[in-house]
């Protein structure tokens, strides 16, 4: 099995999964660092895209993983992942990442399943890799080597960056 895709939740994956709230509502998300950096690494082999299911908080998320990063975000509730998935994308090509307390029903069904250290306990059950770090943690830039070594060409440290193809290098 080759994996087309790489979907992967936002809250409690690319960030430590708190919500932080003034009396105006919810106001920041903590997003973890390296995490941008080690997917431009594994972009040019896979396809990624995002999901959340916090409505309240897209606005958030969608500044981070849209306008920052580049990447799609969808809307999809926790409940409801496993059918969007086998809606949209053939589920033998998915890898999924996620740590909610429904993302086991979605990571039964597709071909590889990651979940953070910090995830609910069904997950890390239904998952396939469970990583040494939480989420927001660098839990994704560990999730995204381990995929590189599995399925594609490890991560070569003694390797130059070719600066055009990575996120950390500024752009402006």
């Amino acid at each position: 099995m080759v994996p087309k895709i790489f979907i992967l939740d936002v809250d409690g994956v690319m960030t430590d999964g708190k919500f932080y709230y003034s009396e105006e509502g919810k106001i920041l998300k903590a997003f973890g660092a390296d995490d941008s950096d080690a997917l431009s690494l594994l972009n040019k082999y896979i396809k990624i895209t995002f999901i959340t299911g916090d409505k309240k908080g897209f606005a958030i998320s969608k500044k981070r993983i849209v306008d920052d990063m580049n990447y799609k975000l969808n809307l999809v509730s926790t409940i409801s992942r496993k059918d969007w998935i086998e809606k949209n994308f053939n589920p033998k090509e998915v890898i999924f990442m996620g740590d909610g307390i429904f993302d086991h029903y979605a990571m039964q069904n597709v071909a590889y399943a990651i979940a953070p250290n910090n995830a609910d306990k069904n997950t890390k059950l239904a998952a396939d890799y469970v990583t040494s770090n939480s989420g927001g943690s660098r839990a994704v830039a560990e999730a995204c080597l381990h995929i590189l070594e599995k399925f594609f060409e490890p991560y070569n440290t003694k390797k130059t960056i070719d600066i055009k193809s990575t996120s950390g290098e500024w752009t402006q």
